[in-house]
């Protein structure tokens, strides 16, 4: 099964939104390395160009930092 550019933009925001709701950081990082393993187990069903401007937009808009990006950008292998 793999999992689609949108369903993993949505799982971010979803991160964002709980953050901004009060989510601890080492919360937050433990949800980020679920989802980030998760997605290593099903793969990302997008090209890495889709996968850079997603990223990019998401960065764009605040929902992740420029740490976060770097890092689901090596994860991911990009």
């Amino acid at each position: 099964m793999s999992v689609t550019i949108e369903r993993f933009v949505q799982e971010l925001e979803r991160l964002k939104r709980d953050m901004d709701g009060g989510l601890k950081h080492g919360e937050y990082d433990q949800r980020l390395a679920r989802v980030l393993g998760d997605l290593r187990e099903a793969k990302l069903d997008a090209d890495r160009g889709r996968v850079s401007a997603a990223l990019t937009d998401l960065l764009t808009r605040g929902v992740i930092t420029p740490g976060v990006k770097q890092h689901i950008e090596k994860v991911l292998g990009l």
